[in-house]
């Protein structure tokens, strides 16, 4: 917005690209985005897979399961990603190996301080959680006498702020709500929205604990008050906000 008026472009390649600066042989549009589905597609199998292996659709256990869910595996897949883009890239469109390599090296300087902050960032949230405050807060939240709507939405907020991690706030917390829900007797449509709530408590207020915050802020180039500021104060708005739409259509619901 104007009171941030941060230039995503500046920040990443530390200047504007210039018109006599573009190559001479730019990539198609097609070898870009193929490129860019590659981890996507890769794993979307691992993710796909491993959830029919759990339901019994599939045996986890053979071999062509076991071979596309460690393709799938994030760091596997971003580094056959890699590797694709400097032969398409590079190499396809006539780039010497020792131009690639240059381009290569050139690209680690500018992330390394983004990939050791996030690093950073994701172990203290990972140290919070090790020492047990989930389970603290969701033991000393499990009886607020609220609405289970409520309820799964204030857990899965105070897990996201406590640990950090989205992913752990909201697994905690549906697990946790999961007696509470059955003994309710809710209609599937009050079943997906109470889903919704603590999916929407989920990313509340992403902040210090969460690598996430660190990634936005360095890409982004802003010191930390101003992360705070503007991602932080971002993500708890789309929280709110979801959680209040989540409301209506939840108070709908129990009308019809």
């Amino acid at each position: 917005g104007k009171k941030y008026p941060y230039r995503l472009e500046e920040a990443i390649t530390g200047a504007l690209v210039s018109d006599a600066e573009l190559p001479d042989r730019p990539a198609s549009p097609a070898s870009v985005i193929g490129i860019l589905l590659i981890p996507m597609v890769l794993i979307f199998g691992n993710t796909g897979l491993t959830t029919l292996g759990t339901a019994g659709v599939v045996d986890p256990s053979a071999t062509w399961v076991r071979f596309f869910v460690f393709l799938g595996q994030t760091p596997i897949a971003l580094l056959i990603t890699t590797l694709a883009a400097m032969a398409v890239l590079g190499l396809r469109r006539g780039e010497g190996k020792s131009a690639i390599e240059k381009t290569v090296e050139s690209s680690l300087g500018p992330i390394c301080s983004v990939v050791l902050i996030t690093g950073a960032g994701g172990m203290f949230g990972g140290v919070l959680r090790t020492s047990g405050i989930g389970d603290a807060l969701a033991d000393s939240m499990s009886n607020l006498g609220v609405p289970v709507i409520l309820a799964c939405y204030l857990i899965a907020v105070a897990l996201r702020l406590a640990q950090g991690s989205a992913t752990v706030a909201l697994t905690t917390a549906a697990a946790l709500m999961v007696p509470a829900v059955e003994a309710g007797g809710f209609s599937e449509i009050q079943l997906v929205l109470i889903t919704l709530a603590t999916a929407a408590g989920s990313v509340f207020g992403s902040h210090v604990n969460d690598s996430g915050f660190w990634l936005v802020g360095r890409l982004m180039g802003m010191d930390v008050s101003t992360t705070l500021r503007t991602w932080t104060v971002n993500q708890a708005l789309i929280s709110s906000i979801g959680f209040g739409i989540v409301l209506i259509f939840y108070g709908a619901a129990a009308l019809f």
